[in-house]
């Protein structure tokens, strides 16, 4: 059913890749010139000490990523009635949360290192929600799981 335990946290998982889709993922700041470089799920920006945008470049993946795995999860919410199609949907939604944290970091780490910098520079709320939605699907994936196990036994008793 809809108002089950599980419902909530693949909301959840919903509003953090929302959170994910609208704010930072990290920031690079360089001490010594002032430059600052900003992840988003859209685009990374350089910007100088100003803050005067000198270099932006499109991040589509990251966004597309995230914006799959809050619908995936949104879907999931609706397959209440086949928790088997259920528990795989949000095993495919753990794949893709997986992949879009390896995204980032492989594209944080790539910039830090073709600007040299000797900090790793700092994530943001947006990276920690990717985070907090992983633990919300496993923990909705659990209660699926349970209430199958419940099922089935109340079927092995009739």
């Amino acid at each position: 059913m809809i108002q089950r335990i599980q419902t909530i946290f693949l909301f959840l998982v919903v509003v953090s890749m929302g959170v994910t889709l609208g704010t930072g993922l990290w920031q690079q700041v360089l001490a010594a010139s002032g430059e600052t470089w900003s992840l988003s799920a859209f685009a990374m920006t350089q910007s100088d000490a100003s803050g005067e945008v000198i270099l932006a470049s499109s991040k589509w993946y990251l966004a597309a990523l995230a914006s799959f795995a809050g619908l995936l999860a949104l879907i999931s919410i609706f397959q209440y009635k086949n928790r088997t199609r259920q528990m795989m949907l949000n095993m495919i939604n753990s794949l893709l949360m997986v992949g879009l944290v390896a995204a980032v970091f492989l594209t944080t780490n790539g910039v830090n290192e073709a600007i040299g910098a000797e900090a790793a520079g700092s994530y943001q709320i947006g990276f920690w929600s990717v985070l907090a939605a992983m633990v919300f699907n496993m923990l909705a994936n659990r209660f699926i799981r349970k209430d199958e196990m419940l099922v089935r036994s109340v079927d092995r008793i009739r």
